[in-house]
């Protein structure tokens, strides 16, 4: 072993690591949460529309924008006054607050209705929901069926990055309780790994810019954009060297 070190070098060669820097995500409008209660009453679990396990089978079969499709039917929308609205308990202010916080919260409501017996209360993010314009090989909107998700993850599922889009320039929109704000991302730096943009958070929009390639020609690199360029110019002097005859 030693003897092939010495020969060919390390085997394995690793970074430093790189900690994960993750802030507690808070509710926001338009989220989509889902709200699922459970007792030992029956009909209170009918009253308060716990969540049917056709819904859980749907969200757990995948990740695309199909199956998340399930939580925008039966889960929660944070309207503009950032408040939901669950059957028997009435309307709730969640926005601001953390899905844990959320669950608290719910849960002080509905010990109200609960003389004697358990209960269960789940808050969660209906997935993640993001936008990925510009130089994708399948731009769109996509839903992502899980509590985390990088931004390498997003690109991957968007198909990846097209040969011109500019690598170290990805703008990030990024939505805040106060406003929206744009980041320039550089996916080749290694420090990204341990940044807060390195998981992507709900309504996230990644747009990719294409290099200058792209302006000066229709090919996808340097070497198709020129022949294009070498082409069009040669067709154009055989038929001016044509009329001159």
């Amino acid at each position: 072993m030693q003897q092939l070190e010495e020969s060919f070098g390390p085997l394995v060669e690793s970074s430093e690591k790189y900690p994960y820097q993750i802030e507690e995500y808070l509710l926001q409008v338009n989220d989509i949460v889902e709200i699922n209660i459970k007792t030992t009453d029956e009909k209170l679990n009918l009253v308060f529309g716990a969540v049917s396990n056709d819904m859980q089978n749907q969200a757990a079969m995948g990740g695309n924008q199909g199956s998340g499709d399930a939580f925008f039917l039966n889960g929660y929308t944070i309207d503009d006054q950032g408040m939901v609205e669950i059957p028997l308990i009435g309307k709730l202010r969640i926005e601001g607050l953390t899905t844990e916080d959320a669950k608290l919260l719910v849960e002080n409501e509905v010990k109200k209705f609960i003389n004697e017996g358990e209960y269960f209360v789940r808050v969660r993010l209906g997935g993640i929901r993001f936008s990925a314009l510009g130089e994708f090989n399948r731009s769109g909107k996509y839903t992502i069926l899980q509590n985390r998700v990088t931004i390498l993850e997003a690109i991957a599922f968007a198909g990846d990055l097209s040969r011109v889009a500019k690598r170290d320039e990805i703008l990030l929109v990024r939505q805040y309780p106060d406003g929206s704000q744009i980041h320039k991302i550089n996916l080749l730096d290694r420090e990204l790994l341990g940044s807060e943009f390195y998981f992507l958070k709900p309504n996230d929009m990644i747009y990719a810019e294409p290099m200058k390639v792209r302006e000066i020609g229709a090919g996808n690199t340097l070497t198709e954009t020129l022949t294009l360029i070498i082409t069009s110019v040669t067709a154009v002097a055989l038929v001016i060297a044509l009329f001159q005859n």
